[in-house]
């Protein structure tokens, strides 16, 4: 017998991590935990317990949040605030310092403590959570450091309600907390039910570092906690899980003017091409779906292999599958550990169950007797719309199909409701290059998989949620601009005379797809100066206006593709015929608006489209530098289409602003005009006409904001909303944008704050595109 047959014949001995101090830690506190409200643990009252998914072994006691507990532990961090944001970035720093240096020093029982609660294989808590964890204190610390000279007009939001899922407990926790501490906020941070220890085991580390009380407050429950901790007085919502509870976070915090980033569902393709390293991409699909038994956001659960290599590629897969290895997640030879909990094992057999499609390979691995256990499992042949393709698994479980060519290939990948993550596998890399920007999803691996690094933006599009954690991307949700915006009252639009002095009707007409088109009610309004004179009448737009104002908007997505230098063109083009007719336009104003600020806000407008112009081809991304051999390209790109309720009270800045911000990243955009005073858009439409704009890229609408913006919001096929209006509708379009979890933003009442910058940011999606290299 040869050396490599005795090799292939030989059997892994067991290797099990010592728990020993971890259960130690655990007997030292009693083996029963209250909450961690304003630096100290309160009284346990032993509600619920916390167990060994591998085992059902009992480990802790936990307590049941009351309405009492969040309302102090919510206390104690709004009066920790001042405090901890004037210490300064450097200040914050120090402390941030500290607690990744606990957290290394302790990583050991870290790391053990979270596979006894989560039933993740030791291997991986080690090597991956726990010095992801400690990566995300110290980038964060450099970047509270940083924060007084690089971010000089941003400060903390002030209470953020952070809640986190039961899969990668801590690493979600150091997600949330670093950035939200760095930025000079404090925390109420409530763990998932079934994964707490590791969190209140950081709640400790917190008391060693000597942070202030109140800074950092931990408490524990099922989704009813979460629900107080919601509708609590905090400034902010950080939320990962499920798309469905997101959904109801988006509703609930509806016109509450708090800040909400979501990270949710994800049913990720993995796209394998005939040109791959077959063997490399097995063992890359080996850890995109059975790492942390598949309980990941953004498993790569839809393998799709091109059709001239699938079966090849599906014989390897089998033959690896075979070989991994489940058991007891303490021994440091295991594969595949536990699920999380009964409730999701029976979830998982369920879906599955119900599955009449395809052919189904589960791996022939040893199922240890006992505990939440599920084998990986493969199911080949599926269509496109099977439940199993569409529908989150959360589980180790991969489905597949085939594809041909790349275009379908992108077809298929992007045919899901969500877009957080993607993989692909080529040694061509024109092709992966080409691939990568089209697919749908906020990160995009190549030739890799599961890589993560604080300095890299992490996040979905679509029902995968919105907002990034990592990188300065990531600080964008945890603060705001210094500046105190005014309060903005309803601008009522001037009643007059029906009498016409001109027997020529002039009804401005809505503008879609490159034309002017009647509205479809056929209803319209008169617009009067403030001494009661008729300036014109404007069509009264309606919820099928809307329809085809998207629609042309849908169809324009080639303006997407075109060069930022052709972008700034147009602006540059639509400028100079604005500057025409600036007279023209700002005595339009001045008859409008009753005052004599007219050629001052078309002075503002023309710089905001040179302003926009200027930034076209300049607002890009940037490489990260993420400690692999490789790149992370974090890439600036366009929402897709956006609708945009202008402000009332600079009809013609206003409308610039939003379109000027739209066009020059790649957007389309469909625009309802001021309402008091629309008939500066409804001119402007000239400027369109005669400026060289495809036909779709723009649309302007006129009519009432209130009736329009539940039906803009609730429009699927919107990918963001913006609201600068004085109609109080920030509410109704937060609630109604439920539908395909749409980017919004809105002013709560507040004036419009015309900073180029901000109007660019919300005008992109980071997508962060990782690109190993090396032999």
């Amino acid at each position: 017998m040869t050396i490599s047959e005795r090799l292939d014949k030989m059997d892994y001995g067991p290797a099990p991590e010592d728990a020993s101090d971890a259960l130690a830690w655990l007997v030292d506190q009693g083996d029963e935990f209250g909450h961690f409200i304003d630096g100290a643990f309160t009284t346990p009252t032993d509600d619920f317990q916390s167990k060994n998914p591998a085992t059902g072994e009992v480990l802790a006691n936990l307590s049941q949040a009351t309405q009492a507990d969040v309302d102090a532990a919510v206390t104690a961090a709004r009066k920790a605030q001042g405090k901890w944001a004037k210490l300064g970035g450097a200040g914050r720093a120090r402390y941030l310092y500290a607690i990744a240096r606990l957290i290394q020093k302790h990583s050991r029982l870290f790391a053990v403590l979270e596979t006894l609660d989560n039933g993740k294989p030791i291997r991986e808590s080690r090597d991956i959570d726990i010095p992801q964890v400690q990566r995300y204190f110290y980038y964060h610390a450099g970047l509270a450091q940083l924060m007084d000279d690089e971010m000089p007009d941003r400060e903390a939001l002030g209470v953020c309600g952070q809640i986190i899922p039961w899969n990668f407990p801590l690493l979600m926790l150091s997600w949330k907390v670093a950035p939200a501490l760095a930025m000079g906020n404090t925390v109420v941070l409530k763990p998932a039910e079934y994964t707490s220890l590791t969190a209140l085991l950081f709640a400790d580390i917190c008391r060693q570092a000597g942070l202030p009380k109140g800074v950092v407050n931990i408490v524990t429950g099922d989704g009813t906690v979460g629900e107080m901790i919601v509708n609590s007085d905090v400034d902010k919502i950080a939320f990962t899980g499920s798309t469905s509870v997101g959904r109801r976070i988006r509703e609930a915090t509806a016109g509450s003017g708090k800040a909400l980033t979501l990270e949710l569902g994800g049913k990720s393709p993995y796209i394998v091409f005939d040109d791959a390293d077959l063997d490399s991409a097995v063992e890359g699909l080996v850890d995109a779906i059975w790492f942390n038994q598949g309980q990941v956001c953004c498993a790569g659960s839809r393998l799709l292999v091109q059709e001239s290599i699938a079966e090849r590629f599906y014989t390897k897969l089998r033959a690896r599958m075979d070989g991994l290895r489940m058991g007891n997640p303490q021994d440091k030879c295991i594969d595949v550990g536990a699920i999380v909990d009964p409730v999701q094992l029976a979830e998982i057999t369920k879906l599955v169950g119900e599955n009449t499609e395809g052919q189904m390979h589960q791996a022939t691995c040893d199922m240890p007797e006992g505990g939440c256990f599920y084998p990986p499992t493969l199911i080949t042949g599926l269509s496109p719309s099977a439940k199993l393709m569409q529908e989150e698994i959360f589980g180790p479980v991969l489905c597949a199909m085939t594809f041909r060519t790349p275009a379908e290939a992108v077809q298929l990948a992007n045919n899901t409701r969500y877009g957080l993550a993607a993989t692909l596998w080529t040694e061509n890399v024109n092709l992966a290059l080409d691939i990568a920007p089209q697919l749908v999803a906020g990160v995009v691996w190549v030739n890799a998989t599961n890589l993560f690094d604080a300095s890299a933006p992490f996040g979905g599009v679509r029902e995968s949620g919105f907002g990034r954690e990592g990188g300065w991307e990531g600080l964008a949700a945890y603060t705001k601009p210094k500046a105190k915006r005014k309060a903005l009252a309803k601008i009522e639009a001037f009643t007059g005379s029906d009498a016409n002095t001109d027997p020529i009707d002039r009804t401005a007409k809505l503008y879609i797809g490159g034309k002017q088109a009647r509205p479809d009610g056929g209803y319209s309004k008169g617009i009067y100066s403030r001494q009661g004179a008729k300036l014109g009448d404007i069509s009264l737009a309606n919820r099928k206006d809307i329809r085809n104002a998207v629609e042309a908007a849908q169809g324009a997505k080639g303006w997407s593709k075109t060069t930022g230098h052709l972008r700034a063109q147009i602006l540059y083009y639509m400028a100079e015929n604005l500057s025409a007719r600036a007279d023209e336009f700002a005595a339009r104003i001045n008859a409008m608006t009753g005052k004599r600020n007219g050629k001052a806000e078309v002075d503002g407008a023309l710089n905001a489209l040179f302003t926009y112009a200027a930034w076209a081809d300049k607002w890009d991304g940037s490489a990260r530098g993420v400690p692999i051999r490789g790149i992370a390209l974090a890439m600036n790109e366009p929402v897709g289409t956006i609708g945009a309720l202008c402000a009332d009270e600079s009809p013609l800045l206003g409308l610039t602003h939003a379109m000027g911000a739209s066009m020059a990243l790649g957007n389309r955009c469909v625009l309802v005009a001021s309402e008091p005073f629309p008939l500066a858009a409804t001119d402007f439409i000239q400027i369109l006409e005669t400026s060289d704009v495809p036909a779709g890229v723009v649309n302007i609408l006129t009519g009432s904001h209130t009736d329009l913006a539940p039906h803009l919001a609730a429009h699927n096929d919107l990918d963001a909303l913006w609201s600068f209006s004085s109609s109080d509708v920030s509410k109704v379009i937060e609630a109604k944008s439920t539908g395909n979890l749409k980017r919004t933003w809105v002013n709560n009442a507040q004036l419009s704050d015309l900073k180029p910058r901000n109007y660019l940011s919300a005008a992109c999606e980071t997508k962060t595109i990782w690109v190993p290299y090396g032999e």
